[in-house]
């Protein structure tokens, strides 16, 4: 697990590569992440906009702008927890994936959350000897 907090939010992330929904000889490799973001501010805070940036081992980039996550703008309460699954797709067998959420405070202020960066490894990743 890779995690990271950024004004008093924690942000969690658990990738998994889904071996069964990957196709190899296709160039394509399915993870799955599950993220929880842990809200140790005083006030509530408000999920407003999402960015990813995620590149394989093949340094192909793709970068990922949207409104909330999974169709949802979740408030997150002070001190309360909230948890979602998502997943990516890749064209190379290994890569990363980083980001941020634009939050919103209860006194209106913009904060931009760091999500860790975490790493997407498949066991098809060939690792050449040196």
């Amino acid at each position: 697990m890779y995690n990271k907090t950024t004004e008093d939010v924690t942000v969690t992330v658990e990738p998994v590569f889904l071996k069964e929904g990957s196709r190899p000889d296709e160039d394509m490799y399915l993870w799955a992440y599950r993220v929880r973001i842990e809200n140790n501010r005083p006030e509530s805070v408000h999920l407003r906009r999402r960015y990813w940036y995620i590149t394989d081992s093949l340094g192909q980039v793709q970068e990922v702008t949207g409104i909330g996550v999974i169709g949802e703008q979740p408030l997150i309460l002070s001190l309360a927890v909230y948890e979602y699954a998502s997943g990516t797709i890749l064209a190379a067998p290994s890569g990363m994936m980083m980001g941020s959420y634009e939050m919103e405070a209860e006194n209106q202020k913009i904060i931009q959350v760091q999500v860790p960066p975490f790493s997407l490894d498949s066991p098809y990743e060939k690792i050449s000897a040196k």
